[in-house]
């Protein structure tokens, strides 16, 4: 169950005239796309600089505009196989770029408290955030539908941004490090409901074509590049 269900409503309810507009006027999703990971981009170099305020604030700019790309593209017909990709990719380029901004921060800042566990908390983010989205791919790539887990990279996004643009870092970073570790808990949580829903699911589902005509070692999660 995500964390945001019940506020999903009242928010796409509130974008819907911005969508609207964005259809009517011929903004291409992919644009915005691009506009949102340039708001992440800039948001990581904030954290790092230490205006860790300002860049939360930024950060849910990035959030809003990252729903808006999906739908523009649903609402204006114009979702595409590379639109899919290409916002795939750079979303996780985003979910990435966030937490090494952080990390940054933590490292260079003078008065930050368990620096070494905070940035050690930091690649624990990382990678945990790339899996999340890597579960649902692979998933959704053997024909499930794997949107469980608590913590998508919708709750990242608000969470962090929110905490950082109300609370900011807190004395010695203790805020800051706080809310990385929770989110990377909350991801590993997510990762693992995954894993567990595959694991509950997989017999049931069914292959899609272009894997049942693959090679065996293509469907051998021990292959190399699985």
């Amino acid at each position: 169950m995500k964390l945001l269900g019940a506020v999903e409503r009242p928010f796409y309810a509130a974008v819907s005239p911005a969508v609207s507009w964005l259809i009517r006027t011929g903004v291409r999703p992919n644009t915005i796309t691009t506009i949102g990971t340039g708001l992440v981009l800039a948001s990581a170099l904030l954290y790092g600089f230490g205006h860790v305020r300002l860049g939360g604030l930024v950060l849910l700019l990035s959030g809003i505009a990252d729903t808006l790309d999906g739908q523009v593209a649903r609402g204006g017909a114009m979702v595409t196989r590379f639109g899919a990709f290409y916002d795939s990719t750079l979303d996780r380029i985003g979910d990435g770029a966030t937490f090494i901004g952080i990390g940054t921060y933590f490292l260079m800042a003078p008065d930050v408290g368990y620096r070494t566990t905070a940035v050690v908390l930091c690649m624990v983010a990382i990678l945990s955030s790339l899996l999340v989205s890597y579960a649902r791919a692979r998933a959704e790539g053997l024909g499930l539908d794997c949107k469980v887990g608590i913590a998508q990279r919708a709750e990242r996004i608000l969470g962090l941004g929110l905490f950082s643009l109300v609370v900011g870092a807190g004395p010695h970073a203790f805020v800051l490090e706080a809310l990385v570790g929770l989110l990377a808990l909350a991801s590993v949580i997510t990762v693992v409901q995954r894993f567990v829903y595959v694991y509950r699911n997989a017999d049931g589902a069914e292959v899609p074509a272009r894997l049942a005509r693959a090679r065996p070692a293509a469907l051998d999660p021990l292959s190399k590049g699985q």
